[in-house]
């Protein structure tokens, strides 16, 4: 059983941790990025009782819509809400890489969780797949909603912020769904799926840069 623990948790711990040492410019306390880890594991179980409501009780017409929106749909809709009304305004989110840092310690906390429920139910044996695969799937959408949602708390423009804040919760549902239906719609699912998974790590990599760049020219404007 320690196996299957550690093998469910050392993923999310690693990929969470090569997140938060990229943050150069202003860390931020580790008692907050624990928190929000800590509240995506805890988002696993109402998002759970929903997707099983909504598998039973709903009449899906369509396999696919129905997985799509019972998994990216509400998945990233429950860890957005959990991101912007925990973290968004406070004060500790003072500069934009940090909504990549707390998005991406949400989404691991609940990849983490749930991650374990899979372990203990299938073993270990498909533990790399679900390291390479899910977890890292649900950090890389977390990096794209983080870096829009840094984006919009420095605005500056009431509108600017609410396309932003938009954009933060659709783009990585577009993507989770995309993710999904590469699963659900072909049984050569390897051969897109390894070149989207490198795509999601590439463009993740660009918008770490960009949220640091960005971030370097706020804190540079703000009065000493």
């Amino acid at each position: 059983m320690l196996a299957v623990i550690g093998a469910a948790i050392a993923p999310g711990i690693a990929i969470l941790s090569y997140f938060y040492l990229r943050d150069n410019l202003e860390p931020e306390p580790i008692s907050l990025v624990t928190r929000s880890f800590l509240f995506g594991v805890l988002l696993v179980f109402p998002v759970m009782v929903l997707q099983y409501i909504m598998q039973n009780e709903w009449n899906w017409q369509n396999e696919l819509f129905a997985s799509i929106f019972q998994s990216a749909v509400v998945e990233e809709f429950f860890k957005w809400m959990v991101i912007y009304f925990a973290v968004y305004k406070h004060v500790e989110f003072d500069e934009p890489y940090d909504g990549i840092v707390y998005a991406v310690a949400v989404s691991l906390g609940f990849a983490t969780l749930e991650n374990l429920f899979y372990l203990v139910l299938n073993g270990v044996d498909i533990a790399f797949w679900r390291a390479l695969l899910p977890v890292s799937g649900h950090a890389l959408f977390g990096v794209w909603m983080g870096f829009y949602l840094g984006k919009a708390k420095f605005s500056g423009a009431h509108r600017l912020e609410l396309r932003r804040l938009w954009m933060s919760l659709c783009l990585p549902i577009g993507l989770h769904a995309l993710y999904n239906a590469i699963f659900l719609t072909t049984e050569y699912w390897f051969w897109l799926i390894v070149p989207f998974m490198l795509l999601l790590w590439w463009q993740a990599l660009k918008k770490v840069k960009r949220a640091h760049d960005f971030g370097s020219k706020t804190l540079t404007s703000r009065p000493q």
